[in-house]
């Protein structure tokens, strides 16, 4: 399988993760220090990809992989 085949299935598969979840969640670490005092605090945030970029990466993916290879 040549590398062009192979970007196009990552494509197709990170689109419909982004049509199936919408999203994905990151950590985030805070922390604070005074003096002897140690402080952290974990938030979670969520980014929100919007349904035509998944829709994009998908259709993206699918035309590369019809597109024929060309010959040297």
């Amino acid at each position: 399988m040549n590398m062009l085949k192979v970007i196009a299935v990552l494509l197709v598969l990170g689109g419909a993760f982004t049509l199936a979840y919408g999203g994905f969640n990151y950590p985030r670490i805070h922390e604070a220090k005074v003096g002897s005092l140690a402080l952290d605090m974990k938030t979670e945030r969520h980014v929100s990809v919007p349904l035509w970029a998944g829709a994009g990466l998908v259709g993206l993916g699918v035309v590369l992989l019809l597109v024929p290879a060309r010959r040297r």
